[in-house]
């Protein structure tokens, strides 16, 4: 069993920036995939980034050039530093743990994930 928390949620204005953290603990050592994924209210839950364990990451368009996905492997955390902000990524963002190494499409399609936090709340206002 893998256990996934998030931090690091908040509000801020739009243009402003904010590190969300997932800390994972538990049978931790064939976490292959990592992402971050969000659910803003009325709409679907839609991946924002993914990574590997060797570093590879994949990034929504909307946040390509904003957002930065990373992974420690030692401490078993995945951390998603966001800039430039908009009032579109009001959201609960959720970290996500995949077992598996290979992938038909390369990454984990959401319902291949198999672990999830309860997420963190992120506010832009504008």
């Amino acid at each position: 069993q893998v256990h996934l928390l998030e931090s690091g949620g908040g509000s801020v204005q739009s243009g402003g920036s904010l590190r969300l953290s997932c800390a994972a603990s538990g049978y931790t050592d064939s976490l292959y995939f990592m992402g971050w994924f969000r659910q803003a209210p009325g709409k679907e839950r839609e991946e924002v980034a993914a990574i590997n364990s060797d570093g590879r990451a994949t990034y929504a368009e909307s946040v390509k050039g904003r957002f930065t996905i990373s992974r420690d492997n030692a401490k078993h955390t995945l951390d998603l530093q966001m800039n430039s902000l908009k009032p579109e990524d009001t959201a609960l963002y959720y970290c996500a743990a995949a077992l598996g190494e290979y992938y038909s499409g390369g990454y984990p399609a959401e319902s291949e994930y198999n672990y999830w936090g309860q997420g963190t709340q992120v506010t832009v206002s504008s």
